[in-house]
């Protein structure tokens, strides 16, 4: 049986991996339900981190099965995202960070000329084609309780109450004024906002 590689990637930034604890618990918990593993594995041993990349950000791959397949460095810049057509998809399912992401570029794909994607399912926003989405309701962050995956930065800033979790409908996204993607190689604080009036059908 072939089982589907899973990815994890975490930012790299001068010699530094980020939120290695988080990464930790979702690497393990998605080895335990794909591929039956019982011993946990610790990141911060199994990577070792060359010389070249320990100036600047570069974001760090892992691709694993029941073993490690590979881990590789690139640099990273980050996309400049200022607009997100809605684009609706009742069928995708991308609860683990599988190697295969067929099913978020065919959405990618459907952008037209926004940046990227805002996916809805069943009535809900999900997430970008490669992130996940916080709104800002003029008092607080809020990011969809119906993720397609949980992201380690998502999970980081709802335990440390910088945003909450709701249903967010398409019709809610009046409530709010602006918008942030976040995921592991992105920055909360500097992030770039994007405007509500910027996510459209």
């Amino acid at each position: 049986m072939n089982l589907p590689l899973c990815i994890e990637t975490i930012r790299l930034a001068d010699g530094q991996l980020s939120n290695l604890l988080y990464h930790n618990e979702r690497l393990n918990r998605t080895r335990r339900a794909c591929f039956g593993a019982t011993k946990e594995w610790d990141l911060n041993r199994l990577i070792d981190i060359p010389q070249e990349v320990t100036q600047g950000l570069y974001k760090c791959r892992i691709t694993y099965g029941r073993e490690i397949e590979k881990i590789e460095f690139e640099a990273y810049q980050p996309r400049v995202i200022k607009s997100l057509l809605l684009v609706v998809d009742d069928g995708i399912e991308y609860g683990f960070k599988f190697q295969d992401r067929e099913a978020l570029q065919r959405n990618f794909d459907k952008r037209g000329k926004a940046d990227d994607v805002l996916i809805v399912k069943e009535g809900l926003i999900t997430d970008t084609s490669y992130a996940n989405v916080v709104c800002w309701d003029g008092s607080q962050w809020v990011t969809p309780n119906r993720p397609l995956l949980k992201g380690t930065k998502r999970t980081q800033l709802l335990r440390e109450g910088v945003i909450i979790e709701q249903k967010m409908r398409v019709e809610d996204l009046g409530a709010f004024t602006y918008a942030k993607l976040i995921n592991a190689m992105l920055d909360f604080e500097s992030t770039p906002v994007i405007e509500i009036g910027q996510i459209g059908f």
